[in-house]
């Protein structure tokens, strides 16, 4: 009986295989905490008990997502809602599914000695900002406080900075861009106090926008097949964000285990989804309309260089998530 019992696991394991449905996952950048709750519904089997078989594909400095969605390579992709509408005003039809993130996660970090108390201090600094997308949430706030990003006297000197935070600690730069569950804690894992920091989080300055939502190419979602198989992933995904949460460091060691560089730590993968958990807490996985409104008002603020300069239409939807959320 007891062999039996097990052949007949076996052989429905592998007819649940079979029959599964491929979903394939872009991050938006390397195997970290920041993306737990997609390895723990992996890893946990909740994709699986939703009938399908995920691919999870790091990204990386020379990865591009939209491009990757785009080429067919990926069903679905990660991005924050700045590039993903400055995308799609450029004509790449993206459409954002579901918003795990609740709040934003992004900051300045400057060094106290600076002489930096506030962005009217930042005229005649060097700031590290990063670039493939993620500039324009820095490039709204400069533009909405009227300061040229073009350096000289009464403007900053921008430094596109690599993801490290190596130009903060050898002084290339005052200020760098840092987020609150990663480059923050490895400049205090450098050594340096808490007190030696000025810090400006984007939520707190009025103009946070919305990162890692989930987008997929709007055609697509014509495709009745498409479309449920997108409803089985974001219920799944939410079901690991919520695990995530709930037990930070077990899914800390989840991600260490899909690692395959090898180039992630254990303290710091806990400290990050410790602070990951803060971000995603509060959302169900459904966009909220008034966070979408903020950003998009963010990004079409900013005289004549606005970062959108139009009002999207059809940037986003609620199907999904009304379906994954019954």
């Amino acid at each position: 009986m007891k062999t039996y019992m097990i052949g007949a696991v076996a052989a429905l394991c592998t007819a649940t295989t079979a029959f599964a449905d491929d979903v394939t996952l872009q991050l938006k950048w390397v195997t970290q905490a920041q993306f737990a709750g997609y390895y723990v519904a992996l890893e946990q089997g909740f994709y699986e008990a939703e009938g399908l078989d995920v691919t999870i594909l790091a990204g990386g400095p020379d990865i591009a997502p939209g491009q990757v969605l785009a080429g067919g390579g990926a069903d679905v992709m990660i991005d924050w809602l700045p590039s993903a509408l400055a995308a799609r005003e450029k004509g790449l039809p993206i459409v954002n599914i579901a918003q795990p993130y609740k709040s934003s996660g992004l900051m300045l970090t400057c060094w106290k000695d600076s002489g930096i108390t506030g962005p009217a201090d930042f005229p005649g600094h060097t700031i590290g900002v990063w670039f493939y997308g993620n500039e324009y949430p820095f490039l709204s706030w400069m533009s909405q406080e009227g300061i040229s990003t073009d350096g000289g006297e009464g403007g900053v000197t921008v430094l596109k900075q690599g993801f490290n935070v190596d130009p903060l600690l050898q002084r290339q730069a005052d200020c760098i861009s840092t987020m609150t569950y990663n480059e923050f804690g490895q400049v205090l894992e450098a050594g340096v106090s808490p007190d030696e920091l000025v810090t400006f989080k984007y939520e707190d300055v009025g103009v946070a926008t919305l990162e890692d939502g989930l987008y997929v190419l709007e055609e697509n979602l014509n495709d009745p097949a498409f479309a449920d198989k997108m409803v089985r992933f974001v219920r799944a995904s939410m079901q690991g964000w919520k695990w995530a949460e709930e037990n930070p460091e077990d899914a800390a060691m989840i991600v260490l285990d899909n690692d395959e560089t090898g180039a992630q730590t254990e303290e710091h993968q806990i400290y990050m989804m410790g602070e990951v958990a803060k971000l995603t807490a509060g959302s169900n996985g459904a966009l909220d309309v008034a966070d979408y409104e903020r950003t998009v008002a963010t990004l079409l603020a900013g005289g004549s260089d606005p970062v959108i300069t139009v009002e999207p239409t059809g940037a986003w939807t609620h199907a999904i998530t009304d379906a994954a959320l019954q």
